[in-house]
């Protein structure tokens, strides 16, 4: 059965959010990305009008399935139950094909200052992405900036850690 192409968007994205990881924005060729999911590069281009539109989506997707794994941590949990239960939950993200490593390489690119599309983008899953975890904890602004903190300093020890690996 053929896959939609939805669902090779999906998978081209998936394949991005891996590739990005390793290389960022600028150091990543399209041609990884499309290697790595089995497509030619002028069907990526067909899929996507260009590698920022690519790095675009799999930012989105990073920021979203951080949204996804942090509400199912916290269900049906208030406060700091919520909170803690958010916290664990990092452990799924890291092990999430580079969805917190990706959400550093997209705030690495947002910062440069040289796409400011891409900037707005990242602003606006970032003020989601805090909106969720205050509205499920209720913690004050201190204790959300302590959990992103933390979140990511685990995310370049994790990062630097799987660079000294490979």
């Amino acid at each position: 059965m053929r896959a939609s192409a939805q669902e090779r968007r999906d998978s081209v994205v998936r394949a991005a959010v891996t590739e990005f990881v390793k290389g960022g924005l600028h150091g990543t060729p399209t041609a990884a990305i499309a290697l790595r999911v089995g497509v030619s590069q002028p069907y990526l281009f067909r899929l996507f009008p260009g590698k920022r539109a690519l790095f675009t989506a799999a930012t989105i997707r990073s920021f979203e399935c951080s949204a996804a794994v942090y509400a199912h941590a916290a269900r049906d949990l208030r406060g700091a139950a919520a909170l803690e239960a958010m916290t664990r939950s990092r452990d799924v993200l890291l092990g999430e094909n580079g969805v917190l490593l990706m959400r550093l390489q997209a705030v690495t690119a947002a910062a440069s200052g040289a796409d400011p599309a891409l900037a707005s983008v990242v602003r606006g899953r970032w003020s989601r992405l805090w909106d969720l975890v205050q509205e499920r904890s209720g913690a004050p602004s201190s204790a959300l900036s302590a959990f992103f903190a933390d979140e990511a300093l685990v995310t370049v020890r994790e990062s630097l850690a799987a660079r000294d690996a490979g």
